[in-house]
């Protein structure tokens, strides 16, 4: 046996016949083991081009050339354009050191059925699992703004999986960064929910809340917000997370002789439990706390029923100073967190004068048609 080693060219070659072959052996009919399986082949295309360096043998054209080689040899196939192989080689790239670095996954990542019974570690190890089930385009979004952040790309993949999440709820959180939002309010969830509630209860928080699908003018009031919110309540819903049932506005409570009125009130189903949201345009007071505190405990004697967890309180205020809201919150038993929201589509106050009213654009109608054509 001549054990020469092949030159550049015939080892280039040879893969490129070792391919086609890969490609045709792993087509099946099941779409979501079509999505896996060309998943799993993308992944090891990936780890090959960036193992084999032939970019650093063909430079830049690398990836027009590879393109143009495979379409050659798999006419018939799909994404081989030279822009997908790019993102191909971004894929491994970007989950390769995690996989690296978790000895469950030797050997398994060549048979995926076989890694979620590989996958049982943690939080990062058990995403991993979910990196073949979703679709390429939920992939190439992710990368375009997760490159060099493996664990933040697990977690949006993590939530596509848990939640279903379309390509454009995808965008929406990856544009308004989520990762960096969720679970970040200020509470005494841990400290005043038995356990593993206060954790759970912590998830479903943000910090800040992000409003700006909102329009509203420079001055705008407490209750102009509000209204806003629930004229927008399929975004401000998508915005407050999984699981919110929303059951009403200025909900009144009738608490001994007097009536009360909830800001805002919900149901989590995820978590069983009332949530009652306040919303301040002004910075935070501890004064708030003890409002919404109150509103939380009648809620509590009111509303839940046995089966029913403690309610939990969320107030979102304007801005906050988060010593003086960490402070407030361990006076208190009653489980709150504290956030804010930001806004930032903020109109002129004089937009309104400088548009027509319907008056005047009817005035106008009935000019223009008096007109000769």
């Amino acid at each position: 046996m001549n054990n020469t080693p092949m030159d550049g060219f015939s080892e280039y070659k040879s893969w490129i016949s070792e391919l086609k072959l890969r490609y045709q052996n792993q087509q099946i009919k099941a779409a979501m083991h079509v999505n896996s399986d060309m998943l799993l082949f993308y992944w090891n295309l990936g780890k090959d081009i960036a193992e084999r360096q032939f970019a650093n043998t063909y430079g830049s054209g690398f990836f027009k050339k590879l393109s143009a080689d495979l379409l050659h040899e798999i006419p018939d196939a799909k994404g081989f354009s030279p822009n997908n192989l790019w993102y191909i080689k971004r894929f491994y790239d970007l989950y390769s050191p995690i996989v690296q670095k978790t000895p469950q996954l030797t050997g398994a990542w060549q048979n995926f059925p076989q890694l979620e019974g590989k996958l049982q570690a943690g939080a990062t190890e058990c995403a991993l699992k979910y990196l073949f089930m979703i679709p390429w385009g939920h992939h190439k979004l992710i990368m375009d703004k997760c490159f060099s952040e493996p664990e933040k790309a697990l977690f949006y993949i993590h939530k596509i999986v848990e939640y279903n999440w379309s390509r454009s709820v995808l965008m929406n959180f990856l544009d308004t960064d989520l990762y960096e939002r969720e679970g970040k309010a200020i509470t005494n969830f841990q400290a005043s929910l038995p356990m593993p509630q206060g954790d759970l209860a912590q998830e479903i928080t943000r910090d800040p809340y992000n409003f700006n699908f909102l329009k509203l003018e420079n001055d705008y009031h407490e209750k102009e917000l509000k209204d806003a919110l629930i004229a927008n309540i399929t975004k401000f819903l998508l915005e407050l997370g999984n699981g919110f049932a929303y059951l009403g506005k200025e909900y009144r409570l009738n608490v001994g002789e007097t009536e009360q009125f909830l800001d805002l009130l919900f149901y989590n189903i995820n978590l069983r439990c009332y949530v009652v949201v306040e919303v301040k345009t002004a910075d935070f007071t501890p004064a708030d706390l003890g409002q919404l505190g109150t509103y939380v405990v009648s809620v509590n004697h009111i509303l839940k029923k046995p089966d029913d967890n403690p309610t939990l309180g969320i107030l979102i205020c304007k801005s906050k100073d988060n010593i003086l809201a960490k402070y407030a919150l361990e006076s208190s038993n009653v489980p709150i967190g504290v956030s804010e929201y930001e806004l930032s589509k903020l109109y002129p106050v004089d937009l309104k004068s400088s548009l027509p009213t319907i008056e005047e654009i009817e005035r106008g109608l009935e000019e223009s048609s008096e007109e000769p054509s």
